[in-house]
């Protein structure tokens, strides 16, 4: 069976494909050291129980860049595509981050997410 990508997928591939180009430039090494949070997507209930025993934790933004800028200690970002809005456990953790010193910032599309990714790291 064949099982068709999300648009947060699809959007996420670019926003990494892009991250990996400009990892290599000059300006912006610090991308290489962004990474994704596997928390979303349709899976057994035995994998879900599994994640859950590792750790996993609802709600969690999609994606860190775990460098300080100014007053922040890192940047975390939701993604989130077509009229999706961050759940309630989201919209928690986004509170939480943001009361440690981090940036928290929903976008809604690659594009966005890059312009706020490069916002923050020109501090």
């Amino acid at each position: 069976m064949r099982v068709r990508a999300s648009p947060e997928h699809t959007e996420q591939c670019a926003l990494f494909r892009w991250a990996e180009y400009q990892s290599h430039s000059y300006a912006m090494p610090e991308l290489a050291l962004m990474f994704a949070i596997p928390n979303g997507g349709l899976r057994s209930k035995a994998t879900a129980a599994k994640l859950k025993a590792e750790g996993v934790k609802a709600g969690v933004p999609d994606l860190c860049l775990p460098v300080a800028r100014g007053e922040y200690h890192g940047l975390w970002i939701e993604l989130k595509a077509g009229r999706n809005k961050p759940t309630p456990a989201q919209g928690a953790w986004h509170g939480h981050l943001s009361a440690q010193g981090y940036r928290v910032a929903v976008c809604y599309s690659w594009e966005a997410a890059r312009d706020v990714i490069e916002e923050y790291l020109r501090g």
